[in-house]
């Protein structure tokens, strides 16, 4: 079993930075996806950003150049740095871990964002 959790959520002013964790633990194998979503009250969950262990790295255009995915492995971590925060990237955000056919989520971590 896989275990997911989110930290780093909170209020942040536009304009300003937050980092995100997601820590990782059970059985992980050499392949696999991890990747940040959000979701914001009506709207459907939307991916912010992916990272493959394969090497591929995907970002939501809205986000290129202010978010970075990253991956300690040492850690078994996954972190979501983002940078010039707007107002309407308020959200929930989530951890997300694909590997083989099973699909796993942390929780969800509150980001907000003030105007």
């Amino acid at each position: 079993q896989v275990q997911l959790v989110e930290s780093g959520g909170g209020l942040v002013q536009a304009g300003g930075s937050l980092t995100l964790s997601c820590a990782v633990s059970g059985t992980i194998f050499s392949i696999n996806v991890v990747g940040w979503y959000r979701q914001s009250p009506g709207k459907e969950r939307e991916l912010v950003a992916a990272d493959s262990t394969t090497g591929n790295t995907v970002y939501a255009e809205s986000v290129k150049g202010r978010f970075v995915i990253s991956r300690d492995n040492a850690k078994n971590t996954v972190h979501l740095q983002m940078n010039s925060l707007k107002p309407e990237e308020t959200a929930v955000y989530y951890c997300n871990l694909r590997q083989r056919s099973d699909n796993y989520w942390g929780q969800g971590t509150q980001v907000t964002v003030s105007s």
